[in-house]
């Protein structure tokens, strides 16, 4: 049967594909986007408390997988509201807030189980703030957002998506199929954005399970590689690369795609995470210098896991208590490492150098 963009692809063939997809130019490849995760690896070791990459990159990649869906917030609003999700003022920074809780619950989930349509579900309910699962009515089609038309009919009927959810599921975590992991998850982020299982989400379901595969797999000890910065930078390559697959049966430029994206991604995540413990390790020398008095290196990391601090942040962290918690923080502003703010009724202290350094895209910082 030939494809029809505008009928349910209910013949989207099982996994794994019948093709050939280890070619020559694909193993090469999976063998530098596999050395640049490695490093990646090595370099998210170079931070001695995990939190401060948890707490940071995850939330730039829920930002730029959102924007991906055009689902558009700052860097800025994202910080001021993530440690207090309940209180953001509007829908976008909760929805994308929520794509980091959504991140995170999947990161736990595969400490109980392997990655599996359950996972996926979950994620999608999370991301979504929503009880529905897989979906079952009929009429779902992908358009064009500017001319509308049709460019793909995802498969219809809840029993039959179930059924290549399963598939996909058991290719995931099939043991004795021979296939390179990153080959693995470029087949499998093809199969699921093409199953299209939920009614809305199923983008940013498909790139948070990316995420978890490589954990699963050991290739990341954290969920830290930002893939959405390239798959956004390359926005109409990616669309046409999942439609290459579907109409034409080009799985060696989607899986090359996939693989350039990785290596692209580990090696400027790798840049980032780098230049985060240099920072780190200045502004420590710096308040050190000036701060003597007050200077432990458990104020100054706490400034890295929280970019947005509020005064809490100290005693929860049992550094001060809430008066000289507050003298802590304004000792600090007084020396530029923080900035107070406003915001509402809080009093928040911002860490400027930290912030520009995450919005920054060639990973440099300015010193003191």
């Amino acid at each position: 049967m030939s494809f029809n963009r505008n009928t349910p692809y209910n013949d989207l063939p099982p996994l794994p594909p019948k093709k050939d997809i280890e070619t020559t130019s694909i193993l090469r490849k999976a063998i530098t986007s596999s050395r640049a995760l490695a490093e990646l690896k090595q370099a998210g070791e170079l931070i001695q408390n995990q939190a401060v990459l948890i707490n940071t990159i995850p939330l730039l990649e829920a930002q730029l997988s959102s924007e991906i869906e055009n689902i558009v917030t700052t860097t800025d609003e994202l910080f001021q509201y993530a440690g207090n999700e309940k209180d953001a003022h509007n829908s976008t920074i909760k929805e994308t807030l929520r794509y980091r809780r959504a991140l995170y619950e999947g990161f736990t989930h595969l400490k109980k189980k392997p990655l599996c349509s359950a996972t996926a579900i979950k994620v999608c309910q999370t991301v979504r703030n929503t009880d529905l699962g897989v979906r079952s009515t009929s009429g779902t089609k992908i358009a064009n957002k500017e001319t509308y038309e049709v460019i793909y009919t995802p498969p219809e009927g809840i029993d039959l998506i179930n059924d290549k959810l399963a598939n996909w599921e058991i290719f995931l975590n099939d043991n004795t199929l021979d296939i390179d992991p990153l080959i693995r998850l470029a087949i499998m982020h093809y199969q699921f954005e093409a199953i299209h299982p939920f009614s809305d989400g199923n983008g940013r379901t498909g790139r948070i399970l990316n995420l978890l595969y490589l954990i699963q797999e050991d290739l990341l000890e954290i969920p830290v590689l930002y893939l959405s910065r390239y798959i956004l930078q390359t926005k109409v390559e990616y669309y046409n690369r999942l439609r290459g697959v579907t109409e034409m049966g080009e799985w060696e430029e989607w899986i090359l795609y996939m693989l350039d994206a990785i290596e692209d991604t580990a090696k400027w995540t790798s840049s980032k995470i780098r230049s985060i413990r240099d920072l780190l390790h200045h502004t420590c020398d710096h308040v050190k210098k000036e701060l003597p008095s007050i200077y432990s290196y458990e104020l100054v990391e706490l400034i890295f896991t929280q970019p947005y601090s509020r005064i809490f942040n100290l005693t929860d962290a049992g550094i001060a208590k809430r008066q000289m918690a507050s003298i802590y923080l304004h000792k600090l502003c007084e020396i530029g490492v923080v900035r107070e703010i406003t915001l509402g009724r809080e009093k928040i202290f911002v860490h400027p150098k930290l912030m520009t350094l995450l919005k920054s895209d060639n990973n440099q910082f300015d010193t003191y």
